[in-house]
C-alpha cells in the first residue's frame, strides 16, 4: 500500500482559560491519502475546526497547546516540528484551506486581486502579469462574473456568498495537495452549493487533491467522501467508508445524527427523533463515556467508568461504544451484553 499523504497521529489539543484547561482535540488518529476525500461530522464544538487548524499549524500559542507526543505526518515530515519559514513554505502550496467564515477572512482594506495573487507570487514565482491572469481564470473558475473586473473590488462590494468564492478561488490558487475545506458551502445557496461540490470532485479527479472536508451537512458527506470520521467531545467515535456507515451505523452518537435527519428514500411520515441534551463541557468531561448523558442505550454503571476505545466492529468500520449496537437494536438488548473491549489499538489510525 503507498504511504498515507498526511498521517495524524495521537492529536491532542488544549486550551488554557480562566476557567480551566479545555480539551478540544483529544487523541485523534487518521490518515489520508492522496486522492482521497476524508469527510469529518459532529456538531459544534466537537473538535473538527480545531484539528485543521492544527494541521495547518494556525492555532494561537498560547492559549493552545499541542500535545507532545502529537505527530502530523505530511509526506512523512513531522508538520510540528518545522519552523515557521518551512511551515509558511507549504502553506498555501502544498496545503490550503478553505475557512468557514468568509466575512472575517479577507482583508477589508486590501483589494480581492492582490490578496489572490500574493500566494501566487509567493509560491509559484508568477510576476504581477502572469499572477493576475490566474487570479482571472480562478475567479472565473468559482463562477464571479466580471472576474478582470472584480480583481479590482474590496470584500465588502462582494456578498457573503461571493466572499466564500473568493476564498476557494485563493485556497486553489497553487494547486495544493491537500486541501482542508472547513464548511465550505455554508454562506452559498443550492445551485452554487452544488458547483462548488463539482469543482472540489473535478480538483480530487484532475490533481489528485486530498481534501478534507469539515460539515454538518450529512447529505454532502455522502456523496463527496470516501470515508467518514465521527467526532465528538474532542474524539473521532466512528469512522467507516460512507455507505457502511449511513446503512448500518454502529455508535449511538451516529444513530442520533442519522436519525435527526429527513430521508427521501422512506414513505413513513414518523417525526425526526433530535439527540436529547447538550454536548459535554470540554473543561470537565465526565469519567466514561463523554456521549453517556445523552445515550439511550446507555448502562450507567458501565458507561460511567470506562472510556469507549475505538474498536472494529467489522472489517474497515470502527466505533467508540462498549455494546454491539445498529439502528434497529432495542434498549432491552444492550442490557444482557457484556461490554466490548479493544479489538485493535484505540491509537489506530481511523482511515
Amino acid at each position: 500500500m503507498a504511504e498515507p499523504l498526511l498521517s495524524v497521529q495521537n492529536l491532542k489539543v488544549t486550551f488554557k482559560t480562566d476557567g480551566g484547561l479545555v480539551k478540544a482535540v483529544n487523541d485523534v488518529s487518521f490518515e489520508l491519502y492522496e486522492g482521497e476525500t476524508l469527510g469529518i461530522v459532529g456538531e459544534s464544538g466537537s473538535g473538527k475546526s480545531v484539528s485543521s487548524m492544527a494541521i495547518m499549524r494556525l492555532l494561537p500559542t498560547p492559549p493552545a497547546q499541542v500535545g507532545t507526543d502529537s505527530k502530523i505526518l505530511y509526506r512523512g515530515q513531522d508538520l510540528l516540528k518545522l519552523k515557521d519559514e518551512q511551515m509558511r513554505k507549504i502553506r498555501g502550496k502544498e496545503i490550503a484551506m478553505i475557512f468557514q467564515d468568509p466575512m472575517t477572512s479577507l482583508n477589508p482594506v486590501i483589494t480581492i486581486g492582490k490578496q489572490i495573487t500574493e500566494s501566487i507570487k509567493l509560491h509559484l514565482k508568477f510576476d504581477d502579469k502572469k499572477a493576475r491572469q490566474r487570479a482571472v481564470e480562478l475567479l472565473k473558475r468559482v463562477g464571479i462574473p466580471a472576474a478582470e473586473k472584480r480583481l479590482n473590488d474590496y470584500p465588502h462590494q462582494f456578498s457573503g456568498g461571493m466572499r466564500q468564492r473568493v476564498m476557494i478561488a485563493m485556497a486553489l490558487s497553487c494547486d495544493p495537495k491537500l486541501l482542508i475545506a472547513d464548511e465550505p458551502t455554508t454562506a452559498l445557496d443550492v445551485t452554487i452549493q452544488a458547483q462548488i461540490l463539482e469543482l472540489l470532485k473535478s480538483l480530487r479527479t484532475d490533481f489528485k487533491t486530498a481534501i478534507i472536508l469539515i460539515t454538518h451537512d450529512l447529505g454532502v458527506v455522502a456523496g463527496m467522501c470516501d470515508r467518514i470520521n465521527v467526532m465528538y467531545a474532542g474524539k473521532v467515535v466512528e469512522t467507516a467508508t460512507a455507505r457502511p456507515l449511513y446503512e448500518n451505523p454502529r455508535m449511538p452518537y451516529t444513530i442520533g445524527l442519522l436519525n435527526s435527519i429527513p430521508r427521501l428514500d422512506e414513505d413513513k411520515k414518523d417525526r425526526l427523533l433530535p439527540i436529547p441534551g447538550m454536548p459535554p463541557d470540554m473543561i470537565t468531561l465526565p469519567p466514561g463515556c463523554a456521549f453517556e448523558p445523552r445515550c439511550v442505550y446507555a448502562q450507567p454503571v458501565v458507561c460511567r467508568s470506562k472510556v469507549p476505545p475505538l474498536r472494529e466492529v467489522v472489517e474497515g468500520h470502527r466505533a467508540a461504544c462498549l455494546f454491539d449496537i445498529s439502528r434497529d437494536t432495542p434498549v432491552a438488548a444492550v442490557e444482557q451484553q457484556p461490554a466490548k473491549t479493544a479489538s485493535v489499538s484505540a491509537d489506530a489510525p481511523t482511515s
